[in-house]
């Protein structure tokens, strides 16, 4: 099958070179600038994803991995493409929180109080007539301008970031009342009539350092599996979203993340789109071709879905500038360092479980990193319990080196030894 691939940052670029892999015909065009020399000798690039339209044709299948190409799926679908993806007003739900909020309201589905402000001004006097524990967050999936209140009577460490907002003149604000419980998503494949495939649950790891320590990143880590549709995460909170993803005829996969407490499950942020690591967790247990299931998720119709019962586990490998931007680091310190990846030893079978992102193969068959973010490769692999997957997956990163490589070695440890005990004990969401 033809299939172009249209990426905003590689978000999905474990499916793309699953896609490739499976032998199907694939272009991969890459928007922003920094990723743009990512995947060189990995998977067939174009510079231009709207002049390959005629190659692709109606036959063919066009996959988008970002919130930012919304119009232009519309217009497609309008004109007869295949198109895996979202859609305008589906990409509203990740870029405008407040929006995304009254949706679920609308539903009937309760949320946290959050709010929306034009000027870091008006959020700072907001704050200050109402102390408390506030979370504030990017409109977008930068989590690293993200912050969390530490204390509910003293809100100076909030105000503080917040004029650090106003001084790099970052706006609009959306601050949310702080609520303590356990981080779980809940997602699934929407082909724009009804869900595709099973349950997922997700637990991701966003600080840089083990013990959740440092700061925020975009992911260190993941653990993941598939549940049964009768779990009341998906029945009460992502299940009450479908005649809205039909009136805005998404198709793709879409994740809600939630915080659960004595009091229920409570819904923070929607990601439309596919996620990293999630979605090379989803390479990882996903046993039918992905060409066919996409297919399907493009063409609304059902699928039944080949996978693994087996938790999953994803690992993230980073090295400078990651988490941060590169345009407040030194690229030209950051060149100074040697980019080859060593694999030691690793088998065929192995690398199957080895994932590119800011990774370009050379012409003698080295892999280097190619990007400038830092986010360069992830590993994952499975097993019977959380324990099994984590044994077999640090084997592999054990053998892998580049200079300045950092990764977590606590991913999924206190998902098995805490939080699933939590669940478990908590509000009846059959953990």
């Amino acid at each position: 099958m033809k299939i172009l691939f249209v990426s905003g940052e590689l978000i999905g670029s474990a499916i793309c070179q699953k896609l490739h892999k499976e032998g199907n015909e694939v272009k991969l065009y890459i928007h922003k600038p920094d990723w743009r020399r990512c995947l060189e000798g990995v998977v067939p690039k174009v510079n231009d994803w709207q002049k390959e339209l005629n190659w692709v044709g109606k036959e063919g299948l066009i996959i988008f991995d970002d919130v930012i190409f919304g119009e232009d799926q519309d217009e497609l679908r309008r004109e007869g493409y295949r198109v895996v993806g979202g859609s305008r007003l589906a990409d509203r739900l990740e870029n405008e929180r407040h929006y995304f909020h009254k949706i679920l309201n609308d539903y009937g589905v309760a949320t946290l109080p959050s709010y929306d402000f034009s000027s870091v001004t008006k959020a700072i006097k907001f704050i200050k007539k109402n102390p408390d524990r506030w979370v504030i967050k990017q409109n977008s999936h930068i989590s690293s301008l993200n912050y969390l209140g530490k204390n509910k009577n003293d809100v100076n460490d909030v105000v503080d970031v917040l004029r650090e907002y106003k001084r790099r003149k970052i706006s609009p604000v959306h601050i949310q009342k702080f609520a303590d419980g356990v981080e779980v998503g809940v997602a699934r494949y929407f082909n724009g009539n009804d869900w595709v495939g099973p349950v997922e649950i997700n637990h991701e790891h966003k600080k840089l350092f083990n013990g959740d320590t440092g700061p925020l990143t975009p992911e260190m880590g993941t653990i993941l599996w598939y549940a049964d549709e009768n779990i009341r995460l998906f029945t009460d909170i992502l299940d009450k979203l479908k005649p809205h993803l039909r009136e805005i005829k998404f198709c793709g996969d879409i994740d809600i993340n939630c915080i659960i407490n004595e009091e229920g499950a409570w819904p923070l942020e929607a990601t439309p789109r596919f996620g990293t690591p999630a979605s090379e967790i989803h390479v990882e247990l996903n046993q039918s071709p992905w060409s066919d299931f996409l297919s399907a998720v493009s063409d609304g119709l059902p699928f039944v879905l080949d996978y693994s019962k087996e938790f999953g586990i994803a690992v993230s490998l980073t090295c400078p500038p990651f988490p941060y931007s590169p345009n407040i680091f030194n690229r030209i310190g950051n060149q100074l360092f040697p980019k080859k990846i060593i694999f030691k030893n690793l088998s065929e079978e192995e690398m199957n479980h080895i994932h590119f992102e800011e990774v370009s193969r050379l012409k003698d068959g080295a892999y280097k990193w190619s990007g400038q973010c830092g986010w360069v490769l992830h590993v994952t692999e499975k097993g019977k319990d959380i324990a099994e997957a984590r044994d077999k997956v640090y084997k592999i990163v054990s053998k892998i080196n580049l200079p300045n490589l950092h990764y977590r070695k606590d991913i999924g440890e206190k998902v098995m030894n805490n939080d699933l005990q939590k669940l478990k004990n908590g509000d009846g969401f059959n953990f």
